[in-house]
């Protein structure tokens, strides 16, 4: 019986995303085509630029203080986690799958990023709000789930610029390269970079065979030939991973990975934790109170605006070219099965050391970061990279729709698991 009332309170928030979603697909047909593509890209650039920074400023500075900081830390370590489980996951579904090289990028941001943003935004709330909620009174955790969902939304925008697209831009450029295609010079010249950086990895011997440039290069070719076969696998595999961050590195978009969500975050953090400018921002009798009232008005907006584009763009899906069905099934079964069924490890033994503290509510948040969806972002980062944007529509139209049952069941388990 308490399993089927937390059931049905895991129900209700996935209902409003499907509703909400349902509105979106409906608006995109073409028949009524009020989001079509150009009011669709408008929509879209105001929540960028407007709606969601609104939305994490406000409501990191009201919510986060310098004491809450002790505890939200594992959060930045949780989130870092599901995309490096989900990238590792990737790159395996690959090996067995052998998918197309042009859709190496896009399942790996599939498997790798979340949609940290309005689903856990809708998601959250309402479960506090529902009467049978086991995380005790509704404002006091109505106000905690919208600070943990707007903290997980701005890590995921931070991670998925600063890890998941460096990734998927090597593999893109690598499917372009590999296929003879050429795109624009600064395209090329990453492609050539990415070339220079892999035939430097893979096929440059790691010392040289006859004479030295230098008596420290010299050095290091006897310390090698000292150590045998074992020190110079050791040396090969330490300069291949260097190579390789430095690769990795030199793929960071730092003008994206500081989008307006990204500052967003830095300025709620700031306000928050710094007493003074939080008093004359934040509380009844602040003098800037209509500053920050405004801010948080507007961030309102995001919520529905996001979820009316999800349905808009899995519009796509329907028109979209075929896929795998090994890839597809591959997909769901890493985001839905394997993510959320490791997640709950992971979060039981941070909570099993102490990382985590006792707060109910703070590990069902921690859970559901690995039962989410693929982000949204990732079919942006497609159409930047000009690399699988057909595939991405149908991948996402066929993992939101097992979404709506995955994430009521693993809502519920995760409720039953920390209630």
């Amino acid at each position: 019986m308490e399993f089927l009332a937390l059931f049905i309170v895991a129900l209700m928030p996935v209902l409003q995303i499907l509703l909400i979603t349902a509105v979106g697909l409906f608006l995109g047909t073409e028949r009524i085509n009020l989001l079509g593509a150009i009011s669709r890209q408008s929509l879209n650039k105001l929540v960028f630029f407007v709606f969601s920074p609104s939305l994490i400023v406000s409501n990191l500075a009201d919510t986060i203080t310098l004491d809450s900081l002790g505890t939200l830390w594992f959060m930045v370590v949780n989130v870092l986690i599901t995309f490096l489980i989900g990238s590792a996951l990737a790159w395996i579904l690959l090996k067995i799958t052998r998918a197309p090289q042009h859709l190496h990028s896009l399942i790996i941001g599939c498997c790798a990023a979340g949609n940290l943003g309005n689903l856990f935004l809708i998601i959250l709330p309402s479960v506090c709000e529902e009467d049978d909620s086991p995380f005790g009174d509704s404002s006091v955790c109505s106000t905690d789930a919208e600070a943990y969902a707007v903290l997980s939304m701005a890590l995921g925008a931070i991670y998925i610029w600063s890890y998941v697209y460096p990734i998927m831009r090597i593999y893109a450029n690598k499917a372009t390269k590999d296929t003879g295609t050429h795109g624009s010079t600064t395209r090329d010249n990453i492609s050539e970079e990415t070339s220079y950086l892999h035939s430097e990895i893979g096929t440059e011997p790691l010392l040289p065979s006859e004479g030295c440039p230098s008596s420290e290069e010299c050095m290091d070719q006897v310390e090698v030939h000292s150590t045998g076969s074992e020190g110079k696998a050791k040396v090969m595999f330490l300069e291949k991973t260097m190579l390789y961050l430095k690769k990795l590195a030199g793929h960071v978009d730092l003008k994206k990975l500081f989008a307006p969500s990204t500052i967003a975050a830095i300025f709620g953090f700031i306000i928050g934790i710094v007493s003074p400018i939080r008093k004359v921002l934040i509380g009844d009798d602040a003098p800037l109170r209509a500053i920050y009232n405004s801010v948080s008005l507007l961030g309102k907006a995001t919520i529905p605006s996001m979820t009316l584009i999800i349905g808009a763009n899995l519009l796509r899906g329907l028109k979209g070219s075929r896929v795998s069905p090994s890839l597809i099934v591959g997909i769901i079964t890493i985001r839905y099965i394997i993510m959320p069924s490791l997640g709950i490890g992971i979060v039981k033994a941070a909570n099993y050391f102490g990382m985590v503290g006792s707060d109910s509510l703070y590990q069902f948040t921690l859970m559901l970061q690995y039962a989410l969806p693929p982000a949204m972002n990732v079919g942006t980062i497609s159409q930047l990279l000009e690399t699988g944007e057909s595939e991405c529509s149908v991948i996402m139209l066929w993992t939101y729709a097992v979404a709506t049952f995955s994430l009521t069941l693993w809502s519920t388990i995760f409720m039953w698991l920390v209630s």
